[in-house]
């Protein structure tokens, strides 16, 4: 049953990270331990240690070698003399341990700060190596870090990241020319097997019942390899990241199309259907964008038990993003194991599906072309049992419309 209504709250919702009130507060308070602080705190140690050491050394001299009053066979005279110098000499010590303490808590304060800046001095580079790492991803293997100035220890790390980057780049192009060819070759093959099918059951005179079973059992494995195939194709197209087509595309529609082309199945199940569509457009290929969302939907379709339900939510946030959100009821779920699903071949155990229908290239597919798009698909295992899908990917902005239409 197809039917339109609002999504229960919360569907659209982003899941935030809060601080738990288990945590102590003295953690909020105090800096991360970056390399930064320590270098920091090991600079100002240093400066304490050294500068308390050349206090101590001065004052030992001072009060070893400072003038001290003459030693004279008793006279009223002299004894006030010496009392005062031992008097002035005293106070003198005790400012001078009183100043050099002040000075050397100032200058511990001055080398603190200078430690401070001097450490993000040294380590900018690291950070610029770590953001520019970071950046990288399998869809701009290519770029490379680039850095110049001498041959030290920080130029030495980011040659030694350029040339991982470079053999990563040559791997993940041989898989995808690997999957891409063998997927060409093997059409050859079948198409002859099929071939051959057709030569023998149209033979004349008839073939035996047998024969036909055969032959009927035949196509379904050749249809389910050819279909093994087309997502080969497709996951090696979306893989490449470079997209030929940035067409203008209405999302809405491929969805009710989507929804229609199941509609037997959907029926067949006894499965709900809400939807909750906004006009949304966003700019790429119209044909693998098609795929992405029939590859969501079958996905749902396939493996939500039935009489179930399925939730499919489509929003623009700020005008900036598409928002595709789709949640299938079910049991409870492993979140660790919903996360794995993105990865080719990998499936939940039969307890939620029922079957092992399908060749496990689903939601690889719709994560590639997500990626590709410069979207992203996020899984997660809902509280109260199923599977939540969400696709975000960027909404058609100005510029990408003039191009897009011009």
């Amino acid at each position: 049953m197809l039917s339109r209504c609002n999504t229960p709250d919360g569907i659209l919702s982003t899941v935030k990270n809060r601080r738990t009130s288990s945590q102590p507060a003295l953690r909020v308070l105090l800096p991360r331990p970056t390399v930064r602080w320590r270098l920091t705190l090991l600079y100002s140690l240093l400066f304490l240690i050294c500068g308390a050491a050349l206090l101590a050394i001065t004052y030992s001299l001072f009060a070893n070698f400072a003038i001290s009053p003459p030693k004279e066979p008793f006279n009223p005279v002299m004894v006030q003399l010496q009392t005062a110098m031992s008097t002035v000499r005293s106070n003198g010590l005790h400012r001078l341990q009183l100043y050099s303490g002040i000075a050397l808590a100032i200058m511990t304060i001055v080398s603190i700060v200078l430690g401070w800046l001097l450490a993000g001095r040294v380590l900018a580079p690291l950070r610029t190596i770590t953001a520019t790492a970071d950046r990288i991803s399998d869809t701009n293997l290519h770029e490379r870090l680039g850095m110049s100035g001498p041959r030290d220890e920080l130029r030495l790390l980011a040659d030694t990241i350029d040339r991982l980057l470079a053999r990563l780049e040559a791997a993940f192009d041989a898989q995808q020319r690997f999957v891409a060819n063998a997927s060409h070759e093997l059409r050859t093959p079948l198409a002859m097997m099929r071939t051959t099918l057709d030569v023998a059951i149209a033979k004349p005179g008839g073939v035996p019942a047998q024969t036909r079973e055969l032959d009927a059992e035949l196509r379904v494995d050749l249809d389910h390899a050819d279909q093994l195939l087309e997502s080969f194709l497709t996951l090696a197209h979306a893989e490449n990241g470079q997209l030929d087509e940035h067409n203008r595309v209405a999302l809405e529609p491929l969805i009710h199309s989507a929804l229609s082309d199941r509609a037997d199945q959907i029926a067949a199940k006894d499965l709900t259907v809400e939807t909750d569509l906004d006009a949304v457009e966003v700019a790429g290929s119209p044909t693998l964008l098609q795929r992405m969302l029939e590859n969501m939907i079958e996905n749902a379709v396939r493996h939500t038990q039935p009489g179930g339900l399925i939730e499919i939510a489509l929003a623009s946030s700020d005008g900036r993003q598409a928002r595709v959100v789709m949640a299938s009821s079910g049991p409870s779920l492993d979140p660790g194991a919903v996360a794995q699903l993105a990865q080719p071949f990998r499936r939940l155990s039969q307890d939620r599906t029922g079957s092992q229908d399908g060749h496990g290239l689903g939601l690889s597919i719709v994560a590639a072309v997500a990626a590709a798009h410069g979207g992203q698909l996020d899984l997660y295992a809902r509280p109260e049992g199923g599977l939540r899908v969400q696709i975000t990917l960027p909404a058609i902005s100005l510029p990408q419309l003039a191009k897009a239409t011009g």
